[in-house]
């Protein structure tokens, strides 16, 4: 079988979402389908590779789509000649978005709706294109892929005709997420933190992460607690985060926050199993891949109660409410005095973490992408130039 995969998120400089799962799953297919031809496609040259596998080949082509107006140019003109002349049999898009001008029956990735659930994360330009094709998208696809019962719940609740189309096929965490011995870690924090404990948050920095109401549960931590616990913030300032700057600047313990831009896999995998526990405030998510790397790890895990969340963590989890830093920050207290509660913790963690692997679910898309191959091409498109 010839498969034609849109790698365009996967060489992006910092690895979040959507570049993560295309990463992983990319590096995996064609070792565990040698029998099969696979084209990785992009919008962009790029020198390395994701598999030294001999029945891969990458082929680049533009314009660059990083625009709405260019993904459209990309999707519906460029790519679909493409596929036609390489004879592809099936289309993955692993980034939401795929193309409304072919008949190669395609797969497409939904990891979340949040641009339905606040417009203003996203620049005008985008939530508009996603709003209106996001509903095409799926009416053009044969099968949509997404990476929790939450999200395939979520996406049968606002688009009811994609029930019975919609696959899970969930994150995991990379086998460098392991628990490490105390020296270990030790020796970690001494190069750090010298030598101080720490909460860890991971995330990019914008608005949907929560972290003005983090900054307000550290603060009631620190009062009820008189610790010099550290809270470390992994990752890099996305947008509208101007309120957690200014906040930051004034914090009364701002001195005991370190913000620590984007951390690469290589060092977050030590950065993560050294933390006193994963503190994930995020208002939705449609995995928390974090969450997993922490379980993963041996560390405790303390997150928000709502989305994916409580799915992926299970009952070795500690909730709160995201919008009550009272809350949040008795649950950093209660993991920070008991010893006990953070070793159970811990033990299911790890138990809940051997569930899940990037090669189980490689192997699960490799299926669902066979299953769809052999559906006939799909005539609506062309009766339907822009489905709805």
């Amino acid at each position: 079988m010839h498969i034609a995969i849109n790698t365009r998120f996967a060489w992006y400089g910092y690895q979040e979402g959507y570049g993560r799962f295309t990463r992983e799953v990319c590096s995996r297919l064609p070792a565990l389908s040698p029998e099969d031809a696979f084209l990785y496609l992009d919008d962009r040259p790029h020198a390395g590779r994701l598999s030294d596998a001999p029945n891969l080949r990458q082929r680049s082509f533009g314009p660059p789509a990083r625009h709405p107006l260019l993904w459209k140019l990309w999707y519906d003109l460029r790519l679909p000649a493409v596929l036609r002349r390489e004879r592809a049999e099936v289309l993955f898009s692993p980034d939401g978005i795929c193309s409304l001008h072919t008949s190669v029956p395609q797969v497409v990735a939904i990891h979340d709706l949040a641009f339905l659930r606040d417009p203003s994360y996203l620049p005008a330009s985008q939530y508009s294109f996603y709003k209106w094709y996001t509903p095409r998208f799926i009416r053009a696809a044969r099968k949509v892929v997404t990476v929790s019962d939450c999200s395939r719940d979520d996406i049968h609740r606002h688009y009811p005709f994609a029930v019975g189309k919609v696959e899970v096929v969930p994150n995991a965490a990379d086998p460098a997420f392991r628990p490490m011995g105390w020296e270990e870690r030790s020796a970690f924090r001494a190069d750090l933190t010298e030598g101080r404990e720490y909460f860890l948050c991971v995330g990019s920095v914008h608005p949907r992460k929560n972290l003005v109401n983090l900054l307000r549960a550290f603060s009631v931590f620190k009062r009820r607690q008189r610790s010099n616990m550290l809270l470390l913030v992994a990752g890099r300032m996305a947008w509208r985060n101007g309120e957690f700057e200014r906040m930051l600047s004034t914090f009364r313990y701002r001195h005991d926050v370190r913000m620590l831009g984007y951390v690469p896999q290589e060092r977050m995998a030590g950065l993560m199993a050294s933390a006193w526990a994963l503190v994930f405030p995020s208002l939705w998510e449609g995995f928390g891949i974090p969450v997993l790397e922490a379980m993963q790890s041996g560390v405790p895990v303390i997150c928000s109660g709502n989305s994916s969340l409580p799915e992926v963590a299970s009952d070795a989890g500690l909730y709160f409410d995201p919008l009550q830093p009272e809350d949040m920050g008795r649950q950093l207290s209660l993991v920070y005095r008991d010893e006990a509660l953070r070793a159970r913790m811990a033990a299911r963690g790890l138990e809940i973490a051997r569930g899940y692997s990037w090669d189980s679910s490689a192997r699960r898309l490799l299926a669902i992408l066979r299953e769809a191959a052999r559906h006939p091409p799909n005539p609506y498109l062309w009766r339907n130039p822009n489905p709805r």
